[in-house]
């Protein structure tokens, strides 16, 4: 082999790591945040990657995600998201309405993918749900706007119930506009209303030991990452303390608890991955309509209606999507 030819083949192989490391560098990085902890979440995150596969992203093969979760402190959130910007990511993907208002706060340029269960115009996230405007655009879960509907559910369940009681976390943004829904909604159909609030596991205990001495009596629990994380303690305690409970996902019937409005949140999930692999081909977050579920699933527990000494409304029996037993 001549040396000239030697030389080229030898500066092509020194050349080629760094070809590699440099086509490594350009693989998008998400950057994940969400109020909550990895270890309930795991099923809602497998969603969320299976909606960035159908869009040909795949994690660890040609796209990156960094985790931050904030472990039920809200307070976190705003740290997590400065340093997910100060990581530089391709896109943010907030994932509840905890997150998305710190997000926003971190950065006006960079794209971010939501989750909420506010309406996303009143909660200034975005200028109209079909021109978003701005670099927020994603899934709102309409989990506030259909408050009064779990109120009327739960009236048509329990008519003979004097006081209706709205659960609220203080901490979540979105608590006073579920708490305003909730409370029209009470009043409209003629009940007293008592509030509840909760941010922590002993505090949702205490919530409940509160409505030991108010019966007959429903309890509404409003959107909330934290009450959807602990679907399985808010149905036991339901059942111990004989409250029948409407909340806004499946999960709470399936541990238990009476009944559910609202929509899939495993689907919720996987559209916000489809938006944010949308994204990363170069779609503008601020022409890409919010998107809102078409679909609401009614889950009733019959054996726990069966418990509480309640007949299912034939009105209800003919919406429900699935009956647990």
């Amino acid at each position: 082999m001549r040396r000239r030819d030697f030389l080229t083949l030898l500066g092509s192989a020194a050349a080629w790591p760094l070809a590699a490391r440099a086509q490594q560098a350009k693989v998008p990085v998400i950057g994940f945040l969400n109020s909550e902890s990895a270890a309930e979440y795991e099923y809602l995150v497998a969603a969320f990657r299976q909606g960035l596969s159908k869009i040909g992203y795949v994690e660890g093969r040609n796209v990156a995600i960094e985790y931050r979760w904030a472990e039920g402190e809200y307070g976190r959130l705003p740290a997590l998201a400065t340093e997910l910007v100060r990581r530089q990511v391709n896109l943010i993907a907030a994932l509840g309405a905890p997150a998305t208002l710190p997000a926003k706060a971190a950065t006006a340029t960079i794209p971010i993918a939501f989750l909420t269960g506010d309406d996303a115009v009143e909660a200034s996230l975005v200028q109209s749900l079909n021109r978003p405007g701005g670099n927020m655009t994603g899934v709102g879960m309409m989990g506030v706007p259909l408050t009064p509907k779990r109120v009327e559910m739960l009236h048509e369940f329990i008519p003979q119930a004097e006081t209706l009681a709205v659960l609220l976390n203080p901490d979540n943004p979105s608590a006073a506009a579920s708490a305003k829904e909730a409370s029209d909604a009470i009043r409209r159909v003629g009940r007293q209303l008592r509030t509840l609030t909760a941010s922590s596991e002993s505090e949702i205990e205490r919530a409940f030991e509160q409505l030991a001495n108010v019966k007959p009596v429903g309890l509404v629990i409003a959107t909330d990452a934290f009450f959807i994380r602990h679907s399985g303690k808010l149905a036991a305690l339901a059942a111990r303390h004989a409250v029948p409970t409407i909340h806004t996902v499946r999960e709470f019937p399936a541990a238990g608890g009476l009944i559910s409005y609202g929509p899939n949140l495993a689907e919720q999930w996987y559209q916000v991955g489809v938006v944010a692999g949308r994204i990363l081909q170069g779609a503008k977050p601020s022409e890409l309509p919010v998107l809102q579920p078409t679909r609401f699933e009614l889950v009733i527990n019959f054996s726990t209606a069966a418990m509480l000494g309640l007949a299912v409304p034939h009105a209800l029996l003919a919406l429900v999507d699935e009956v647990v037993e």
